[in-house]
């Protein structure tokens, strides 16, 4: 069988170079070139939209492709496309930039100026890898296999302002829709998704920390079928464990999940770690819970301003939702907006706890009544956020890429304070 090989080089010489080599290889099926890291990601978008099986097996980028970063663009392509296999080809092929390479996502490296030899064997390596990885996607069941999945993130102002009970809905509106969901409890030491849903578990996100090679089936592994549908990863029991999941096992994991779940809502609590600092950069959309009152407006654009200052998020790519508003209280959503400086989210979150203390105190928060105005707002959200394939109806008993940039500072911030 033909390898199909897509080169991502910018360079006319480069390319030329290039493509003369893998014309040469045996049963290569070079791919039209493409110039650009834009380029790149948009032909194997179109393909992924197709099959899975039309995307080349290997892709190699050319350390000077821009205008987005070799790196950078292999771990999109990795993320996005987990099918295939990329090589970085580079002037510098030294230990450093290797290890920075498999970090990134890549499955190996070329030294420039390139020799057929080398080229050939990297090539049939990563094939073979590629291959690999389409058998394991083709038995695993209820796996997603479209260009990557949609990930939220729903984060607190402080803690009590209704996050968790915002991602349960959010997700339980998604599944309920027909879209493979999975909810991922990151408030690591005082997550309470498995509370609000009545769930006993063996297995955490902790135990994925130290996995570098998360396979469909090690995820299934760790994941918890919940009776709605629901695919959970659910913090751990000990708080302390929390500490195992570092910024970099984080972005693995939800890179793991996104590749599996067309939907992917993560809560992240109210405390900012290494590991809410990634999930919040890999956002597509990021979202920050609040109360329609002073401490918790001022705690959420304490937490803007955090995000901003560790490059974690800006300000205006961030939504706030606002939970228990009432129309006789002082502080309305127009003016939490312009507090934060950032996106608003058009639902409103009704207070009505009375509805809903049953169904926390039971842990059954997905069996909340069709007719409760906080379920119907919560829903009405995820169809505002495209979570849902159609007007999703609530119903009794169900329910890009960024940089490492904020989760480094922090973590160094962190280290520093000893």
């Amino acid at each position: 069988m033909a390898t199909r090989i897509l080169p991502a080089v910018g360079d006319a010489d480069a390319v030329r170079s290039v493509t003369t080599l893998l014309s040469q290889l045996p049963d290569a099926e070079p791919v039209a070139p493409v110039a650009d890291s834009t380029q790149l990601v948009d032909t194997l978008a179109r393909l992924a939209a197709e099959s899975v099986d039309e995307l080349p097996e290997v892709v190699i980028v050319h350390e000077r492709i821009g205008p987005v970063p070799a790196l950078e663009l292999i771990r999109e392509v990795a993320l996005r496309f987990p099918a295939v296999g990329v090589i970085l080809v580079t002037s510098d092929p030294g230990p450093g930039l290797f290890q920075a390479a498999m970090d990134y996502g890549a499955r190996g490296l070329v030294a420039l100026p390139l020799g057929y030899e080398e080229l050939a064997s990297r090539v049939q390596a990563v094939a073979q890898w590629s291959a690999g990885v389409r058998r394991h996607l083709g038995s695993g069941g209820d796996v997603f296999t479209g260009a990557g999945g949609t990930v939220v993130t729903v984060s607190g102002a402080k803690g009590g302002v209704g996050t968790t009970l915002t991602a349960i809905q959010l997700a339980l509106a998604a599944q309920a829709s027909g879209r493979a969901t999975a909810l991922l409890d990151m408030d690591l030491q005082a997550g309470d998704v498995a509370s609000f849903l009545d769930v006993q578990f063996r297995r955490s996100v902790a135990d994925l920390a130290a996995i570098t090679d998360l396979s469909p089936r090690v995820l299934a592994d760790a994941v918890f079928r919940h009776d709605s549908g629901l695919a959970l990863l659910l913090a751990p029991g000990e708080g302390e464990r929390g500490e195992e999941v570092t910024d970099r096992a984080a972005r693995q994991i939800i890179g793991a999940l996104r590749r599996r779940y067309e939907v992917v809502v993560v809560d992240c609590g109210a405390q900012l770690g290494g590991a809410g600092a990634a999930a919040v950069e890999m956002a597509d959309t990021a979202l920050l819970v609040t109360t329609p009152d002073v401490v918790a407006v001022r705690g959420a654009k304490r937490a803007v301003r955090m995000w901003d200052r560790l490059q974690i998020r800006k300000a205006e790519e961030t939504t706030v939702v606002v939970n228990r508003h009432t129309r006789g209280t002082e502080i309305q959503p127009p003016l939490i907006q312009r507090i934060t400086g950032t996106a608003l989210a058009a639902t409103a979150v009704p207070a009505n706890f009375k509805e809903l203390q049953s169904a926390v105190d039971a842990g059954r928060v997905h069996e909340l009544d069709a007719r409760s105005t906080v379920k119907q707002a919560l829903w009405a959200l995820a169809g505002e956020l495209g979570l849902v394939t159609a007007p999703a109806e609530p119903r009794k008993g169900h329910g890009r890429l960024r940089g490492d940039r904020g989760a480094a500072s922090l973590r160094r911030r962190r280290d520093g304070a000893g």
